[in-house]
């Protein structure tokens, strides 16, 4: 085994003091030319690696994360995120990782701006954030590159070509996954509709993977796209029977976020056997794929996310760790047959 060098053992191979040792490891305070030398070449013999998660206790060092996020009270998908969040933060805690977490209306802009703000007025050392709206949270990175904090985002990634880590999947792949998926269960000539439920910027490199898959194989199938808002049932229901009655033929439905149980819940009433596949493990879901209504469910993993994005900054804040600027988590494609092994 390699021996574990004190300072004192430091000290007495350089034959200088403890306190000597001890400026030289921190920088801090006049050391001899003579002594610096001696110092250096024992730890460069002994290969001394220092300590980060030491030093920062020793030095009361407080690392201040800011976690921007989408409010679970309003959006039941980042309920998970914010337990592994809640699970990193405890996790790290007693080596000065302080996390603190702020909540914006997932279907406001202004309420992401004004939360944005809040969370950036003490200047954290990183902001992590799930970002839902573009244009704001460009203006919002840029804010954060003047100030020197720096950025990770986790579930939905923004092309900024600029310095920010994202954690998450790789969404355009997913598109293609439920394509391959949808490919195998239906005609060759059949009409496949792309229903965005509550538009987001994710969900068109979910679309443009999905088209892609078809693309690429010169397919016949013929695929159709609509955007449609959930927060009025009647209408969502009323705009889903036009869009069977306009298309009759349609064999199968990709539903690009979390919210296949509300496309369920609208064709109730319609005498449909269609392929359906969605995304995520919401008890809705999970019941709709035992029913039968859903036939895959693509697991994004928002739990897994939000806490890799915790411990890869705390990580790099204490060890000096590099992030990668992408760190892409696998697609698992869930059935009613393995479902059960992907709940906590």
């Amino acid at each position: 085994m390699e021996k574990k060098y004190t300072i004192k053992d430091i000290a007495a191979l350089a034959g200088v003091s403890k306190g000597t040792v001890d400026r030289v490891l921190h920088r801090r305070g006049k050391v001899s030319e003579k002594a610096q030398a001696s110092v250096e070449k024992v730890l460069k013999e002994i290969d001394y690696q220092p300590n980060p998660i030491a030093r920062n206790l020793k030095n009361n060092k407080v690392y201040n994360i800011s976690v921007l996020i989408p409010d679970p009270k309003k959006d039941s998908y980042w309920r998970p995120a914010m337990q592994g969040i809640k699970e990193a933060a405890k996790e790290f805690k007693p080596f000065g990782i302080l996390v603190k977490k702020y909540y914006y209306n997932p279907i406001d802009k202004a309420s992401f701006v004004e939360t944005a703000k809040e969370a950036l007025k003490k200047t954290p050392d990183v902001l992590l954030t799930a970002a839902l709206f573009q244009n704001e949270a460009l203006k919002i990175f840029a804010e954060c590159q003047e100030k020197n904090i720096l950025v990770a985002l986790f579930n939905n990634y923004i092309n900024t070509f600029t310095s920010e880590k994202f954690i998450g999947q790789d969404l355009y792949q997913t598109g293609r996954v439920a394509a391959s998926l949808i490919d195998k269960m239906v005609k060759p000539n059949a009409a496949i509709a792309i229903l965005h439920l509550d538009m987001e910027m994710h969900m068109q490199l979910k679309e443009n993977g999905f088209k892609a898959y078809f693309e690429e194989k010169n397919a016949s199938q013929k695929i159709v796209t609509y955007s449609l808002q959930t927060t009025d049932q009647t209408d969502l229901k009323q705009t889903t029977a036009r869009l069977f009655k306009n298309h009759k033929d349609i064999e199968a439905v990709f539903v690009t976020n979390s919210k296949a149980y509300l496309f369920i819940k609208a064709i109730n009433n319609l005498d449909k056997n269609i392929t359906v596949v969605g995304y995520d493990l919401l008890e809705q879901n999970i019941a709709h794929l035992h029913e039968g209504h859903i036939d895959f469910l693509i697991h994004q993993k928002p739990k897994r996310q939000a806490y890799l994005g915790i411990g890869c900054v705390a990580e790099h804040l204490l060890f000096g760790k590099e992030i990668p600027d992408q760190n892409l988590l696998p697609i698992d494609i869930i059935t009613t047959e393995n479902v059960q092994y992907y709940l906590d």
